[in-house]
């Protein structure tokens, strides 16, 4: 947890401190460490400082409390009780009370390497002090605006066609470091950002393991070293009555520190053993909210959402491996009418890039459903009829009739064909159309056994009825079908010229094209 003795304000550079013309100050003895920042400023005349200081301050002091005839034992007290304190650096004033700087105490500070600052007569202890949170009041809001602009981009990431690893990359470029997604067994599943070593590498895996939920008879380990919110002390658990060790709960986060470099592990989501490791060589005021931000992105992106619980989905699946009809199962899934939605991911309009796991998961929990099967370069998504889809950035989508749960295998055929027609005419989304149609007139079994009929010939070849179905589809245009198909327009010619051989048919006669249209529907 923060310390709760350093103040919500980021620490000032005491170079920038010295840099303030209007002030005057001007190091006489210590180190000139650019990293050495001060907290606060504090007046205090006490021969003892130590007991009033917190650590981190500027003390300020016009050197009432020095003794006449002060030798060096005396400066060399007051300086090691400072430095024992925690003092950032000591402030001497030259009035009222001491016209030049005692150098016994300049001696005392360079030996001690505390950094002494010679405060001028026209400048003030409180001048000083103001002038320190005015460059705090600066810096929080420099960090302000940079943890805002950190917000913006990692919300902008998790828009992108492939969100998690868009956002890892912002994140390790906001952090300067290393970020890692890690699944529910502990496996790297994602990384961005410049390789910190093996050990890092090693330690940060680790400290994913403390905040991963622990299963009923597993136990978690505990970082070595960590000083953060989810730091866990000791190595067991507690013991139950019986005598077992019982599994330790998880904490939401947890830090460490490994040849210096700082590890973070954010636990994502409500217990699904996803969690996102940061390892960064420096830590910065406003990285943990950062770090906090990417891990709310990230737990949405890879979490489950649904209309049903986990639990309904592995029952469903149960009952239909052994055998329960699909609409007997559809109620456990929390719909009574689905649609199927197909899907493939776009990078530019002309290419098509296979899908991961994750991107699946994301386009899923972009439609409202985690039913989601990325197979083959498609994704295929069973979404509630009440959930409207809508387009997606990077993606084409193919959209079927809501439809019963018996007619399943209908609305994935009809959701294919959308799909087919959308990367034709490249239109983000394409759904299937619901009006009544002349077939819903005829009786369903004469329609297919006139459909097997007229289609016999072509009937064992189901490229050639493939391909005659999206160029009919298609208004016979050779360019569409070939996108729609993935092949040379010159082989859709071929097909096409060797469907009307085979089926001694007229194909530019539009009463032979809606008498086929009407067979292939039925098919």
């Amino acid at each position: 947890m923060p310390d709760p003795t350093v103040p919500p304000t980021p620490p000032v550079p005491l170079d920038a401190l010295l840099a303030r013309e209007d002030l005057g100050l001007r190091r006489v003895a210590g180190p000139s460490d650019p990293g050495i920042v001060v907290r606060w400023a504090h007046t205090s005349e006490m021969a003892d400082p130590y007991p009033y200081l917190l650590g981190g301050e500027l003390l300020l002091s016009a050197g009432v409390h020095i003794p006449d005839g002060a030798g060096p034992g005396y400066f060399d007290a007051y300086v090691s009780r400072i430095v024992a304190a925690g003092g950032a650096a000591l402030g001497f004033g030259l009035a009222p009370v001491h016209d030049t700087m005692p150098q016994a105490l300049v001696a005392a500070c360079e030996l001690q390497g505390l950094p002494l600052l010679e405060v001028p007569p026209r400048t003030t202890f409180s001048g000083v002090a103001r002038a320190v949170w005015q460059l705090m009041a600066q810096a929080r809001l420099a960090e302000l605006r940079r943890v805002t602009e950190a917000h913006r981009s990692l919300a902008s990431a998790a828009a992108r066609p492939n969100p998690v690893p868009s956002v890892l990359h912002r994140l390790s470029r906001h952090l300067d470091g290393r970020a890692v997604l890690f699944g529910p067994e502990g496996t790297e599943i994602a990384a961005a950002g410049r390789a910190l070593g093996e050990e890092t590498d090693t330690a940060l895996a680790k400290l994913a393991e403390v905040v991963r939920p622990a299963g009923p008879d597993e136990d978690r380990p505990a970082p070595t070293g960590g000083t953060g919110p989810g730091t866990v002390p000791g190595a067991g658990g507690p013991v139950s009555p019986a005598g077992r060790t019982r599994p330790r709960p998880s904490p939401a986060s947890a830090t460490d520190t490994v040849a210096g470099v700082r590890l973070a592990a954010y636990a994502l989501g409500a217990g699904h053993g996803f969690v996102l490791g940061v390892a960064a060589p420096s830590r910065d005021s406003g990285d943990h909210t950062i770090a906090s931000v990417a891990a709310v992105l990230l737990a949405l992106l890879t979490g489950e959402q649904q209309s049903g619980t986990g639990a309904a989905r592995s029952a469903a699946l149960v009952r239909l491996l052994l055998g329960s009809e699909p609409q007997d199962v559809a109620p456990l899934l929390g719909g009574e009418r689905w649609r199927v939605v197909h899907a493939r991911q776009t990078v530019r309009p002309s290419e098509v890039q296979a899908p991961d796991a994750l991107a699946a998961s994301a386009l899923g929990a972009a439609l409202g459903s985690a039913l989601v099967d990325p197979a083959d370069g498609i994704v295929r998504v069973l979404v509630p009829a009440g959930r409207e889809p809508e387009a997606q950035p990077g993606w084409t989508l193919g959209v079927s009739a809501a439809v019963a749960p018996h007619d399943w295998p209908a609305a994935d055929t009809q959701a294919a064909r959308a799909l087919a027609r959308a990367r034709a005419t490249r239109a983000p989304l394409v759904v299937h159309g619901a009006r009544p149609a002349l077939d819903d007139l005829v009786p369903p079994a004469d329609a297919q056994a006139h459909a097997r009929m007229l289609l016999a010939p072509i009937a064992d070849t189901p490229a050639l009825t493939d391909t005659l179905r999206t160029w009919l589809s298609l208004h016979g245009s050779w360019d569409r079908t070939a996108v729609a198909l993935s092949v040379h327009r010159n082989t859709v010619r071929q097909r096409i010229a060797r469907c009307a051989a085979l089926l001694d048919a007229d194909l530019d006669d539009p009463d032979v094209r809606m008498n086929l249209w009407f067979a292939l529907r039925r098919t």
